[in-house]
């Protein structure tokens, strides 16, 4: 590359201010502060009576939410044609790995600057990822053939009921198996929310207390995990009694040193982090882990700019406030929803600039079933962290990362091999998880990951279709 050196002249014709702002004009992306805005729920008829008292309570919007394609109607009504609503029950009954649960919050960011049709809705970026809908499905690979339930094998590293040891030094701790909401490209649809059609879910055995016994046990009894992502389902779903009692014990065990909440709710139900009891016992437990120098941070996972409004910015200033040390979000990439780099940067600016939210990873869409019309290739993740360095503060650029089966989150770049043409990458690691401890060879394996096929050439789709007839 040819370093060119600025010309000193100060009347270089090239710096007149027309100039200048030509040269602005012409970045790929362009800065301009959005303020956030509440959407008016009111614009839609099935809430058209609801007060701001109702709205920002967390009791209503459980309450509320959109639970069924009747639900969905009610909300709605006749601004969205049927053939809508017969797409989303058909997909309901035939494709759908979680069930429908949408608070009234996200409904509402749903094409949220007008009164929504049904062109409008289809196209909606939250909507996709929500309710997805069977036309958004692929026909010709609507799952890749080594998707799984579990992709990442989270249930087979567990070292107690929940309790995940995948890292050598982290675990994931699930308290439970339920979430305010349920998004369709949940990487947990193994275990998380209600059994659907098309997928008998796993449950946990345990009494919660028993579960929240055996976690603690263990974590007394392995010094080297220093850092524990506390999640589920959502957190958001414990009663807080319950969560308070569980962080409280986590901060008495001295080699515990991050504790990580993991919540959607933050921005999918921030009424429920607003409430007096949630507040003032978060507030007591950031007070803890600071008098015992823990690290107390909350992960939410929003995916759109659409979504953030000042009410979820006010429950993560809030947090703050009370003294969590830092809300991150780790947001997942996904077609149709925001996976362009104009997108993630409206995101992330968003996120820092609006809502006090650090950009912190987004997550290369995990290899579950039905997820190919959301899933983007290796080398799509790679251009897109390209495409968003250099316009976000350092420490606010996310990083773009592929969750590999037993090996963790690698940096998108950190590929060992690559095969394009078949969409095979290989990955390596550095450490063993809790089931390889015995395994000479998991520090020299190459463990592969699979692009979604139809991003693959001609030739890459024709050997996959003839892998997909010969294992016939």
């Amino acid at each position: 590359m040819t370093l060119i050196r600025e010309p000193e002249n100060a009347t270089d014709p090239s710096r007149s201010a027309p100039n200048r702002a030509r040269a602005s004009a012409d970045q790929p992306y362009e800065y301009r502060r959005r303020e956030l805005v509440e959407p008016d729920w009111t614009r839609l008829p099935g809430w058209r009576d609801v007060t701001r008292e109702q709205w920002e309570s967390a009791q209503w919007q459980r309450a509320h939410c959109v639970k069924s394609v009747r639900a969905l109607h009610d909300v709605f009504g006749d601004l969205i044609d049927d053939r809508f609503y017969a797409d989303l029950e058909a997909d309901q009954r035939t494709n759908a790995t979680m069930s429908m649960l949408v608070p009234p919050q996200m409904i509402n960011t749903m094409v949220p600057h007008s009164v929504p049709d049904t062109q409008r809705l289809y196209a909606d970026p939250v909507r996709r990822y929500m309710i997805p809908v069977a036309s958004d499905r692929r026909a010709d690979w609507p799952s890749h053939p080594y998707a799984s339930r579990d992709s990442l094998h989270e249930h087979d590293m567990w070292v107690a009921e929940g309790l995940t040891h995948r890292y050598p030094t982290k675990v994931l701790a699930e308290l439970l198996s339920t979430c305010p909401q349920y998004c369709g490209h949940c990487t947990r649809m193994d275990l998380v929310g209600n059994s659907t059609p098309t997928v008998d879910k796993l449950r946990l055995s345990l009494k919660p207390t028993d579960r929240y016994d055996g976690m603690i046990n263990y974590l007394r009894t392995h010094p080297g995990v220093r850092d524990v992502v506390v999640s589920g389902g959502d957190v958001a779903n414990v009663p807080w009694r319950h969560l308070e009692s569980f962080l409280a014990r986590l901060l008495e065990i001295e080699t515990v040193r991050d504790i990580r909440l993991a919540t959607k709710a933050l921005m999918g139900l921030p009424q429920h982090w607003l409430q007096p009891d949630v507040v003032e016992g978060l507030g007591r437990i950031a007070a803890t882990a600071a008098r015992r120098g823990v690290n107390l941070a909350i992960h939410t996972h929003v995916n759109h700019a659409n979504s953030l409004t000042p009410l979820v910015a006010r429950a993560a200033q809030t947090a703050l406030e009370v003294g969590v040390r830092d809300v991150r979000n780790q947001g997942v990439l996904m077609r149709g929803v925001n996976a362009t780099g104009m997108d993630l940067l409206d995101l992330c600016f968003a996120l820092q600039g609006e809502a006090g939210i650090l950009p912190y990873y987004f997550y290369m869409c995990d290899m579950i079933p039905g997820s190919e019309h959301w899933r983007v290739a290796v080398w799509q993740a790679q251009e897109l962290q390209h495409d968003i360095m250099g316009y976000l503060p350092g420490y606010a650029t996310p990083r773009i990362v592929c969750d590999v089966p037993f090996v963790g989150k690698r940096w998108v770049h950190m590929v060992t091999e690559y095969d394009r043409e078949h969409g095979i990458s290989y990955w390596t690691k550095n450490y063993r998880t809790s089931i390889e401890r015995d395994d000479p060879d998991a520090l020299t394996r190459r463990y592969p990951y699979y692009d979604p096929i139809d991003t693959l050439p001609a030739s890459g789709q024709r050997w996959w279709r003839k892998q997909e007839r010969d294992g016939d």
